[in-house]
């Protein structure tokens, strides 16, 4: 299998993809959506995870708004990995993430996620590669696990952003009121490294690969969220669920 290189991976929609039309057919997945989220929980046999990861403005809280805020939060639940507390350093890297994987039934989305614990550990020198290769084989297991064992449905997506898109987007940070909440001074410092990052990106998804990673392109918002709600819908409709029916006495 070729290495992914992200440099080769537009940023940017297809050509030709008409905005309003993919928009419109978002809406509609978004239906379907409603309808599968409701016969997995009911079912109860399998479980979903989500992991978004992308830079600083890349689009994952936009993500998890527009798509899947428009489902029954009774069935998904969402989680946002920050820096870890005390006591979560003194576990393992995983200990903290094993806590919100998705029971039978639900839907759980990661706002960030394990593979923190090899990028930003990484570019900042905070492990060593002796280490990291450790984690990226702890990570592999610990998906398989979930996949094995609790039937649950990986789907590992990466919010491509091109560097001149994220500028834009920090910027906004800044100038935006209804946006400047979003502003950390930290942002600014993190978009420097750049090319750090990219290299990381890579590794992870070249060396984590046993779920595979999906590409979005993600300076287009709306081509963003029909991506992730095609996948989404397109996954759940290959479970071929079925309603429990009556229970019995």
């Amino acid at each position: 299998m070729a290495k992914i290189r992200l440099k080769d991976i537009s940023t940017t929609a297809p050509l030709k993809t008409d905005k309003e039309k993919t928009k419109a057919a978002t809406e509609k997945i978004l239906s379907e959506l409603d309808e599968l989220q409701n016969l997995l929980y009911a079912e109860s046999k399998h479980s979903v995870l989500v992991v978004i990861q992308a830079m600083d403005a890349g689009g994952k809280d936009g993500a998890v708004r527009h798509v899947f805020g428009r489902l029954n939060p009774q069935g998904v639940l969402v989680k946002s990995f920050k820096v870890p507390t005390a006591e979560e350093l003194a576990h393992d890297f995983l200990w903290r993430i094993h806590q919100h994987t998705p029971a039978k039934g639900m839907i759980q989305v990661f706002n960030r996620s394990h593979y923190e614990d090899i990028l930003v550990t990484r570019v900042h020198k905070m492990i060593d590669d002796k280490t990291a290769k450790k984690r990226i084989n702890a990570i592999n297991q610990f998906e398989q696990l979930l996949v094995e064992h609790n039937n649950t449905r990986i789907l590992k997506f990466y919010l491509h952003v091109s560097k001149e898109e994220q500028t834009k987007r920090l910027e906004e940070r800044i100038n935006d009121r209804t946006k400047q909440w979003k502003y950390n001074e930290n942002d600014l410092h993190e978009a420097q490294l750049w090319k750090d990052y990219m290299k990381m990106y890579e590794d992870c998804f070249n060396l984590c690969n046993d779920v595979p990673w999906i590409i979005v392109p993600a300076d287009h918002s709306w081509y963003k969220e029909y991506v992730i709600a095609k996948t989404l819908r397109d996954e759940l409709k290959g479970l071929k669920m079925r309603y429990p029916g009556l229970k019995k006495a």
